[in-house]
């Protein structure tokens, strides 16, 4: 996996906080183009339970789901602080998702009533409704107890650990690299007593 490849796998609103990943320069924005968006939607599948037939993203797609992203990272960061978050982070998840409220449209497929979940608007303004419902169930999780900040040094992605042991947010990412960084300067060491 490349540091330009999203990391996927965990909730889907950390996986949109961690579309922002530090690189040399700072930290780097996976979903800066509609073609990088619509690329990270793939990435998702069906998590985003969005309608075929939609058109690919745009530019005036990203902006709402910018704003979306960054509430969440705020919200995600006091938590890990230990604080309240920002009622104004709070309060702009709610206004995302009434944007593009959820209607089960009802239908008929021949046997069975079907329910099949919609939302108007612009594509843009209903994947920020869809990440924001994803944070307020994230949010609202016991698990979200749990969330954890990388250990490696020059990383900032959070995770939800399945193991309590777990300190990175990816065993190929940062794990390998902080075991050979350990590795190195144990053996510099070592070689310096000498």
């Amino acid at each position: 996996m490349r540091d330009s490849e999203p990391l996927t796998g965990e909730p889907l609103a950390i996986d949109l906080v961690n579309t922002r990943p530090a690189d040399g320069d700072g930290r780097s924005d996976l979903l800066d183009t509609p073609q990088r968006l619509a690329a990270w939607l793939d990435l998702e599948g069906d998590r985003l339970h969005e309608e075929a037939g939609d058109p690919a993203p745009a530019e005036s797609d990203l902006g709402p789901v910018h704003t979306v992203r960054a509430h969440v990272e705020a919200v995600l960061h006091a938590l890990l602080r230990g604080t309240k978050p920002a009622e104004v982070d709070l309060c702009a998840l709610t206004d995302a998702q009434r944007a593009a409220p959820a209607v089960r449209e009802l239908g008929w497929d021949g046997g069975v009533v079907t329910a099949t979940v919609r939302r108007s608007g612009p594509l843009g303004v209903r994947l920020a409704a869809r990440l924001a419902e994803a944070a307020a169930d994230l949010l609202t999780d016991p698990a979200i107890g749990r969330l954890k900040r990388c250990e490696a040094d020059d990383c900032v992605m959070l995770f939800l650990p399945a193991h309590p042991r777990r300190r990175w947010c990816s065993a190929d990412r940062c794990g390998n690299r902080m075991r050979v960084a350990r590795y190195y300067r144990r053996h510099k060491q070592a070689a310096e007593r000498e």
